[in-house]
Formats: C-alpha cells, sequence, structure tokens
C-alpha cells in the first residue's frame, strides 16, 4: 500500500517537474526569442506561471507566432508593376519631386510615403467612392455589381454565413459561373465554419472555385486559430472593389434579433485603386491555395479612364509583417490632428501607443471623439472596450455608445480631410494577429461625408461621461479591470 503511495507520488512529480521544464523553457522562448510586444510577453508568462497546464494549452492553440508560407509556389505571383509604381512615387516623394494632385494629399503626404515605405501600396488620384452604411444597399450594390460581371469576380470575407444572405450570394456566384465567368471565393477557415461541401456543391459544378484561408491541418483542432484573415474584399472585372466591415450574413441586414439594425461602413470603388485591392486579393488566394494557383494577367488590371477623382492607398497588414502597417497609418493621423478626431470601432482594446496617442491629442485640445456599440457580442472583449473607454474619457475623450443596434464600423477621420476605412478594428487583434486591409483616402469632400455620417451616429448614441462610470458597482469595474489586464492576449 504504501509503495503503491510511493509510486504514484513519484509519478506526480515527475509529471510536475516535466511541466516545470516545459513551462520555464516556453517562457523563455516567449521572453528573448518569440516576437511579441512587452505588454503580450509579460501576459503569457504570467498566464503560464499562474496556470502551468492550462496555459501551456491556451498557448498551443492561440499563442504560437504565425509563420508566412515563404515557399515558391505562395510568392511567385507578384505585380511587378504596382511594386515599381510604389518605389517610383517613394524615390520622386524623397527627391521632392513627386506633384500631388490636390491640397490635402500634399497636406498629408508624410503618411502617403509611410504607406509607400511599409507596404505596396501605390498612391492613386483617379478613382471614385460611394460610401455605404447600411447592409441592403452595400449588397444591393454588390450584386448587381456581380450581375453584370462579365471577366471575373474575386471575393475574399471574413465570415459568410449559410443562410439566407450566403446562399442568396452562392446562387449568383454559381449562375455566374455557368456563364462563363471566372468567380474565386476565399472565406476564413473560423469565421465561416458553419459552411460546409453541400454549401459549395453547385458553385463547383458550375466552375466556381473556393479556398479557406488559414485551414486546420489537424481533424478536431487548428493551433492557428489565433490568426485569421479579417479581410473583406471584392473585385468585379478589374474595374469596381469594394472593401470594409460588412461580411456576408443575414445579421449585416439587420436580420439578427440580438443585435437589430447593423451599422457598418464600406467602400465601393471604381479606379485605379481597384488594382491595389486586386493585387491583394491575388496574393492572398496564392498564398493559401495551390491547386488553382492564378499569374498576372492583364485582364485582372484593365485600364481606367478616370481623369480625375479621389486619392487613396489601400493598406493591408498582419501577423507575418515586421511592421504594423495600419495601426502606424493610425497613429500618424492622430499624431497629424489639429481640430478633430472621431473614431468607430466595436472593439476598444488599444496597445499603449494608440492609447496614448489619443491621450495626448485630448490633452492637446483636439476634439476626440470615439464611438462603441451599446451591446456585446463578445462580452469579455466588450468589458475591456469599456474599461479603456473609461479611462479615455478621464483624459477628455468624448466616448459615445451607439444605441441604434449594432455599431461594427471601423472607420478614423481626422479634420475633415482624410480617414480611414476597413476591416481592421481599434484593438490589438486587429493591430498584430488578423491579417486586414484598409483604405486610407484623402479628400476634403469624401471626410465631410465621414464626418456627418458620424454626426448623426452621435445623435443615435449616449454619451459615457467620467459621471456614467463612476456609478459602476465594485463587481463591475473589477470586472472591467479584469478584462483590460488580459486585453494583450485578447
Amino acid at each position: 500500500m504504501a509503495a503503491d503511495w510511493w509510486n504514484s507520488l513519484g509519478w506526480w512529480n515527475l509529471v510536475s517537474n516535466l511541466v516545470f521544464l516545459l513551462n520555464a523553457g516556453l517562457a523563455l522562448f516567449i521572453l528573448f526569442i518569440e516576437r511579441k510586444r512587452a505588454s503580450s510577453k509579460w501576459a503569457w508568462v504570467m498566464t503560464l506561471f499562474f496556470l502551468p497546464i492550462l496555459g501551456f494549452l491556451l498557448y498551443l492553440f492561440f499563442g504560437q507566432p504565425h509563420r508566412k508560407n515563404k515557399s515558391k509556389h505562395a510568392t511567385t505571383y507578384m505585380n511587378q508593376e504596382i511594386q515599381d509604381h510604389s518605389e517610383q512615387q517613394l524615390s520622386q516623394i524623397d527627391r521632392g519631386t513627386f506633384s500631388f494632385p490636390s491640397a490635402v494629399a500634399d497636406e498629408w503626404q508624410h503618411l502617403i510615403r509611410m504607406n509607400l515605405k511599409n507596404e505596396t501600396a501605390p498612391f492613386t488620384y483617379h478613382n471614385r467612392l460611394q460610401i455605404y452604411t447600411d447592409g441592403k444597399r452595400k449588397f444591393d450594390a454588390l450584386f448587381k455589381d456581380i450581375e453584370a460581371a462579365k471577366d471575373h469576380i474575386h471575393l475574399e470575407y471574413y465570415l459568410v454565413n449559410n443562410d439566407d444572405m450566403g446562399r442568396s450570394l452562392i446562387g449568383l456566384l454559381t449562375e455566374k459561373a455557368k456563364q462563363g465567368v471566372e468567380v474565386l471565393f476565399l472565406y476564413d477557415d473560423i469565421g465561416s465554419n458553419s459552411l460546409s461541401k453541400k454549401f459549395f456543391h453547385d458553385f463547383f459544378q458550375a466552375g466556381g472555385k473556393a479556398a479557406a484561408s488559414l485551414p486546420s491541418k489537424l481533424p478536431f483542432a487548428n493551433p492557428r486559430v489565433n490568426y485569421r484573415n479579417h479581410r473583406k474584399i471584392a473585385i468585379i472585372d478589374g474595374k469596381f472593389g469594394y472593401i470594409g466591415g460588412f461580411n456576408v450574413g443575414d445579421e449585416y441586414l439587420g436580420r439578427n434579433g440580438k443585435f437589430g439594425y447593423w451599422r457598418d461602413t464600406h467602400l465601393r470603388v471604381e479606379g485605379e485603386a481597384v488594382y491595389s485591392l486586386q493585387h491583394r486579393f491575388l496574393t492572398d488566394w496564392n498564398e493559401t491555395t495551390k491547386k488553382y494557383f492564378k499569374t498576372y494577367e492583364d485582364n485582372y488590371f484593365p485600364s481606367a479612364d478616370l481623369v480625375e477623382g479621389v486619392g487613396m492607398q489601400v493598406v493591408a497588414s498582419g501577423p507575418d509583417e515586421l511592421i504594423d502597417q495600419i495601426k502606424n497609418g493610425y497613429l500618424r493621423m492622430i499624431a497629424q490632428a489639429r481640430e478633430f478626431v472621431y473614431i468607430q470601432t466595436p472593439y476598444l482594446v488599444p496597445d499603449l501607443a494608440v492609447l496614448d496617442a489619443l491621450r495626448t491629442a485630448a490633452l492637446s485640445g483636439i476634439d476626440v471623439r470615439v464611438m462603441i456599440p451599446n451591446k456585446a457580442d463578445h462580452i469579455f472583449v466588450y468589458s475591456a472596450s469599456l474599461s479603456f473607454a473609461k479611462e479615455l474619457a478621464g483624459f477628455g475623450v468624448k466616448v459615445y455608445a451607439y444605441d441604434n443596434g449594432f455599431l461594427h464600423a471601423k472607420t478614423l477621420v481626422v479634420d475633415g480631410k482624410a480617414f480611414s476605412v476597413g476591416s481592421a478594428n481599434m484593438d490589438v487583434r486587429s493591430f498584430t494577429l488578423n491579417y486586414e486591409a484598409n483604405a486610407f483616402v484623402y479628400d476634403a469632400e469624401a471626410a465631410e461625408e465621414m464626418v456627418q455620417i458620424f454626426l448623426n451616429d452621435v445623435k443615435l448614441s449616449k454619451e459615457l461621461t467620467t459621471e456614467y462610470f463612476r456609478d459602476f458597482s465594485l463587481s463591475n469595474r473589477l470586472r472591467l479591470r479584469v478584462a483590460e489586464l488580459v486585453a494583450p492576449i485578447l
């Protein structure tokens, strides 16, 4: 009996020592080798220390760095013309010979240069924009463009639901594939986990092609679950493009009783900026699938005949890059503000750099306003958002909670001159873990439209003042603080 007890105790000591060594080794790897921010590193180390077994498992599924596919296949496609154009523009700006087509573009030349330096994002001016804030109008426009497609339809969405909206889209795409139009459909494996083989059966039979981003290599678990393709991009015939926050599902049309009206922002783009959207899609497509690899084709980049219009850049970021391009763009915009900064985001979990930028702007007398939803789709993240909202309100930032449904828009407008719209939230996940794409627009008329959209939403919101947060119960304050502490690993 005693021997049995001793043996069992010996095994327990062996297991305990093994867990300790594994955690210690992983902690050292996180601290000194892995490329993470200091706040994220220490959050993971503390998780390993206090929850040794659970923390180790959590790291395996949520904390591992994502390494880009560096195979020859994944990097074969590259639009050299776009790269050369970007490098040429960068060189001209540095030499002072670049001719900015508008006073607004000239004023924002430092942001334009930074985007050229950090990402293949040429500055384009021959563009037209249509801003959509309502799901029905956005999808009516998209379906109309798809119906008129003659050559190709390229779609990339984080979330596609197997519901009325999703089935309507795949049905239309199936009809276009039957007509001989090339249809490529890229979706995220986790975000679109409701899709089945049956969903694509007729689409595949008609000649359409689909691929899942970042799929699991294991049958019941995905070690890359923490890294998602969050982009929302559509290109039709290389002439029309869409970028913004709307996914594909009934809730985006306001048909979900829990959320009610869905308030989002999306852009329809016509002109040269569509080339950048096309480049981004084809790169993502080729890094996802070997079976349907696509090479450069002239029909993907037809000549644009617009003479003048809106200046813009399409900027992408992801966990495989050394520089957080979109976050840096946000920082530059906030730093350059002289009058106001208006932000809309469903998740307000900024890192220290963005938090300091907002606080500094508010303390400098800039009118900083941040709008978040008044309801949660992820309760823990929402608690973290409220915690950061409380802190910002204490520094003079006006924080609003949108009360007319669910706010999912990801926008940043500065001084009525420049703005950003895309898939990136104002949170650590979008900055470092997700693959995102945003349009940075330099145009006073379009920016003023964005300003009016924000101010109209303010009328449908309530302000979260310091007095509002002061009335929180002790348990609610504790919940907010705990959520904020683990924010770096959300």
